[in-house]
């Protein structure tokens, strides 16, 4: 577990650069293999599509969280990655721990909350995300600790290993995997997450991909293209 690094102290791979673009951090690199420059942006674009037109509690991840009526569990996102996810349980409500373990990602995840806490339309739903950089499958326990986090849910979204037409060779994902590579610990982490929740571990998994190796997941959630694998300790109560 680290303090986020100031992006001129981060050490990137060979033909990435993390710099300000139009006043957000970018990640950047050859845009004929990568495409533009990757940022967060939880304000505009299609996060804010999302926040007006997601269908709120109707979600899939939502759904697959607990989000229910009357019940808004507070979750750990324990692979945050851009942060998507974790803003959309956020904008319905619940309190969020996004933990990143890349560096640089988690650097572009700072300068994103940084600025939608400034923003009125987004400033509530950010004052409900807390960002601490640190490797879950090795740490969850401690940073959920010393956060003084009530993890009542955790959601897991490792990255899958992927063929050559899959959708996720999209040119943002190139860029994305060049630094978080594919989760081969992905059971580890879901032996620590399970540890650690004290109601139940959501994983997001393609649609077609198995479960992640491990203890069978007794529900599951299946949408167009990707599914939640739920494993229940005991049920969401009202709050």
């Amino acid at each position: 577990m680290s303090q986020i690094a100031s992006p001129e102290a981060l050490v990137l791979p060979s033909g990435l650069a993390l710099s300000y673009v139009d006043g957000q951090l970018a990640l950047s690199g050859d845009e004929r293999q990568y495409g533009k420059p990757l940022s967060v942006d939880f304000a505009a674009g299609k996060m804010a599509h999302r926040r007006h037109f997601g269908g709120g509690r109707g979600q899939l991840v939502a759904k697959a969280c607990g989000l229910a009526k009357g019940i808004t569990p507070n979750v750990v996102d324990a692979t945050a990655g851009l942060g998507r996810d974790a803003f959309v349980l956020a904008s319905l409500g619940a309190h969020v721990l996004l933990i990143e373990r890349v560096a640089a990602i988690a650097a572009l995840l700072q300068d994103g909350l940084a600025r939608a806490a400034t923003i009125d339309a987004t400033a509530e739903i950010a004052s409900r995300m807390t960002l601490r950089h640190g490797d879950a499958t090795q740490q969850l326990a401690v940073l959920v600790a010393n956060v003084g986090f009530a993890p009542d849910v955790i959601h897991l979204d490792p990255m899958f290993p992927h063929r050559e037409k899959s959708a996720l060779v999209k040119k943002e994902m190139r860029l994305f995997r060049e630094l978080a590579g594919d989760d081969d610990d992905a059971p580890r982490l879901l032996e620590a997450a399970l540890d650690v929740a004290t109601h139940r571990v959501v994983v997001k998994r393609p649609r077609k991909a198995p479960p992640i190796v491990g203890p069978a997941p007794q529900h599951t959630l299946e949408g167009k293209t990707s599914r939640y694998d739920l494993y229940v300790h005991r049920s969401l109560s009202r709050r």
